[in-house]
This record gives C-alpha cells, sequence and structure tokens, in this order.
C-alpha cells in the first residue's frame, strides 16, 4: 500500500510541477468564469478516470499483493511486474493492452511534446510523466484542459468576416505567442 501512497504523492508533485511551470496559463482569465464548461468537461472526465482507476489499483494491490503495507512493487505479487503480465494474460485483455501502451507510451509522448511546444507549454513532456501516476485519460485530459484555457486567454484578433485576420491558415493559431517558454 504504501507504494500506491507513494505514486499518488507523484502524481500530485507532477500536476504541482505543470501548473507552476505554466503559471500564465493557469492563472485567472481577465474576464469570463473561472473554467470554461469544455475546461469543467475535461477535468471531470479527468478525475473520473483516476478515481475509477485508482479504485481498481487499490483492489489489485489488495487481492494480489503480499498481506504487509512493504512490499517490492517492482516484482513479485501486486507489483508492476505482475500488473503488466496480467494485462497480456488473455487476448481481449492483450487487444486493449497493447492499444493502452501504444497510446500512452508512444502517442501522447510525441503529441503532448510537439504540440505543447507550439503552442508555448512549459514542460510539455511532464503530461506524460502524470499519467504514470494517475491515469492515461487524466494526461489527456489535462492536456486538453491547458489548451482550451491557452486558447482563451490569448487575444483573438476582432475583424469583420472574410478579413485576411479571419482567413489565416490553421498552422499559425499553433504557433506560440512571442516570448513563450517552450521546454
Amino acid at each position: 500500500m504504501v507504494s500506491l501512497i507513494a505514486h499518488a504523492l507523484l502524481g500530485i508533485l507532477t500536476i504541482w510541477l505543470i501548473v507552476r511551470a505554466n503559471r500564465d496559463i493557469f492563472r485567472r482569465t481577465p474576464s469570463g468564469p473561472l473554467l470554461s464548461s469544455l475546461e469543467l468537461a475535461l477535468y471531470v472526465a479527468g478525475v473520473a478516470s483516476v478515481v475509477l482507476g485508482w479504485y481498481f489499483n487499490i483492489r489489485f494491490v489488495q487481492e494480489k499483493g503480499p498481506d504487509k503495507a512493504f512490499f517490492n512493487p517492482i516484482w513479485g505479487d501486486g507489483s508492476w511486474a505482475q500488473y503488466i503480465k496480467l494485462m497480456f494474460d488473455n487476448p481481449a485483455a492483450s487487444s486493449a493492452g497493447q492499444d493502452y501502451t501504444i497510446g500512452n507510451v508512444i502517442l501522447l509522448p510525441i503529441m503532448v511534446v510537439v504540440d505543447g511546444r507550439r503552442r508555448g507549454i512549459a514542460r510539455p513532456w511532464l503530461y506524460f510523466v502524470v499519467t504514470l501516476f494517475t491515469s492515461f485519460a487524466f494526461g489527456w485530459a489535462f492536456y486538453l484542459a491547458t489548451v482550451e484555457r491557452l486558447n482563451r486567454l490569448r487575444p483573438r484578433e476582432a475583424s469583420a468576416p472574410g478579413s485576411a485576420a479571419t482567413s489565416t491558415p490553421a498552422s499559425d493559431s499553433l504557433a506560440p505567442a512571442a516570448g513563450s517558454p517552450t521546454t
């Protein structure tokens, strides 16, 4: 159980590091609500995934782990090694397991690092790190909520329909704001 508490604390620390590295993004908006409806929906989905995932993780450790608070979380009963082995225990689990693994270990880091740098999000790789301690869905939800918040904070050019400002290519909207940190 101690390993689960350590994971929870590392998850909270990683979230704190993301918010601290991106103070300008997570500051209160000059006008409007604290959270947009989309941000709120993303945070609710992310938190729900953590609650459900932790419910099952705690059950896993209680059912498979040894009857003691301190045990090896790397290998043996109730460990990461056993968890991964069970994730590929049968064809149905293997199908979901490989999909989750490729999504979380390859696609999410590529996406958040490349897109995050383009948008001027500091230390975007931390969104991958947070998935190691919370959940894959939480990392995605947190990143997407950050992007939504960034979009709300950046000033929109007021222009008439059809003007040059409204016909800007979509790729230009991914460029970081002047002076934004990119790592």
